[in-house]
């Protein structure tokens, strides 16, 4: 691509492409309508762009999910109430046809493109933004924006090619989370710079690693349903049941993902936090003692791991067993009281010694970002510097898995990139 020290000034540069850059240069030039093809310019610091596009949804990139709403994101939800009303979901799929990327449907809700190619959504995008003559020049790291004053107002954007100039600047570098696709989190020092506060920022949709002594490795691959509860200072502040997944450093799979924000923020800030599980998702220990005294009198024979296997998965059942101290072949009905309540507990109540979050190169998204009271949600212009709006993971929002951090990037950019347009000659 050119090298931008020759570029005129322009009138919008977009820092980072990946989704909400991308969607931000397109909805820009669309609003723009301009034959000029150095009005809009796109920055990546990566000499390839769109990496966090193709590795996402296992290369296959989940583009949205089919019902989307605030409760499935975390921070102010009433701001981010109004920024998904700006952009539907009908919209966003509607958006993607004209680009002629055609999604669909799977049991889950998740969407995804008929062609189960992440490459097809980088390819639509890229190609809308050529053909809306937006100038993308990949390996071209921004390290320093600086605001220009008096006529010549707008911005100075000093990167690893020179300098370019801009009227206006949309801040859409991504979080923290897969720093090898190029997001390193510095987009955040840029926005400090700027003059916004950036809220603590931690790994979320990241597997939690276990002590090494636990029995997770020998059910590598084994994945069940269970409910999870997350305390802080002793404090339920979330629970949440789905499929959780066995692996060889300790727990993953959706509902482990969707809770970890809580544990990686907990930990952040120094607070003590616990994952409970229950094995036997919706019975209470009550319950679950009720069912297994009729198992016993019904089949006394019948050995303690056939018992729990008839609720669970039996690798899991022999593991959980054996770690709660019991044998797994003694008939349930001759287990004592002392095992049979212990075993019951670790059943219901089971907490997980987590010693770290798996960190961010394995981490889908990140929590925390530029508070979003800081911009104006209509626009997402910044409320404290005229002409900067914000886009995609920077802000301080976090959706849980299956979509709805690209759903956050589509809507955020049409914003950004619609409003940073509109007041153009």
């Amino acid at each position: 691509m050119s090298n931008l020290e020759h570029f005129q000034p322009c009138d919008v540069a977009i820092v980072g492409a990946g989704a909400a850059g991308l969607a931000a240069a397109i909805f820009a030039g669309e609003a723009a309508r301009s034959s000029d093809p150095h009005r809009i310019v796109l920055l990546d610091g990566a000499k390839t762009i769109g990496a966090k596009i193709l590795v996402s949804g296992g290369g296959r990139c989940n583009v949205t999910h089919d019902e989307v709403s605030p409760t499935d994101f975390f921070g102010n939800r009433r701001i981010i109430k109004n920024v998904l009303a700006a952009f539907s979901v009908e919209e966003t799929i509607k958006w993607f046809a004209s680009l002629g990327v055609e999604l669909k449907r799977e049991e889950t809700g998740k969407l995804f493109p008929v062609t189960d190619k992440a490459r097809t959504v980088l390819h639509a995008l890229v190609e809308q933004c050529r053909a809306l003559g937006v100038s993308i020049c990949p390996n071209h790291r921004v390290e320093r924006i600086e605001r220009r004053s008096g006529a010549d107002e707008g911005f100075a954007i000093h990167h690893t090619q020179g300098t370019l100039v801009a009227k206006k600047v949309i801040l859409a570098t991504g979080g923290r989370s897969i720093p090898k696709s190029g997001s390193n989190g510095f987009g955040y020092e840029l926005a400090r710079r700027l003059g916004h506060q950036v809220t603590v920022t931690v790994p979320a949709l990241v597997p939690l690693v276990l002590v090494d002594t636990m029995f997770h490795k020998t059910l590598s691959g084994l994945s069940h349903e269970v409910e999870l509860t997350t305390a802080v200072n002793g404090k339920s502040v979330d629970v949440r049941t789905g499929s959780l997944l066995w692996t060889h450093f300790g727990i993953s799979g959706p509902v482990v993902m969707d809770a970890s924000r809580f544990w990686c923020l907990a930990r952040a800030q120094e607070d003590p936090v616990t994952v409970y599980a229950t094995f036997l998702p919706g019975q209470t220990q009550e319950q679950v003692w009720q069912w297994f005294m009729e198992q016993a009198r019904e089949h006394p024979r019948r050995s303690l791991v056939k018992t729990l296997a008839q609720r669970l998965p039996q690798r899991f059942a022999d593991a959980v067993i054996h770690h709660a101290g019991c044998d797994g072949q003694t008939a349930s009905a001759q287990l004592p009281r002392k095992d049979r309540d212990h075993l019951l507990a670790t059943l219901t109540k089971f907490p997980f010694p987590i010693v770290q979050d798996r960190g961010w190169n394995y981490a889908e998204v990140t929590a925390g970002g530029v508070p979003l009271e800081e911009v104006n949600f209509r626009t997402m212009e910044s409320k404290l510097v005229p002409g900067l709006y914000f886009a995609g993971e920077m802000l301080d929002c976090d959706g849980r898995i299956g979509g709805f951090n690209f759903q956050w990037a589509w809507a955020t950019g049409r914003l950004a990139g619609q409003a940073s347009v509109k007041k153009m000659p």
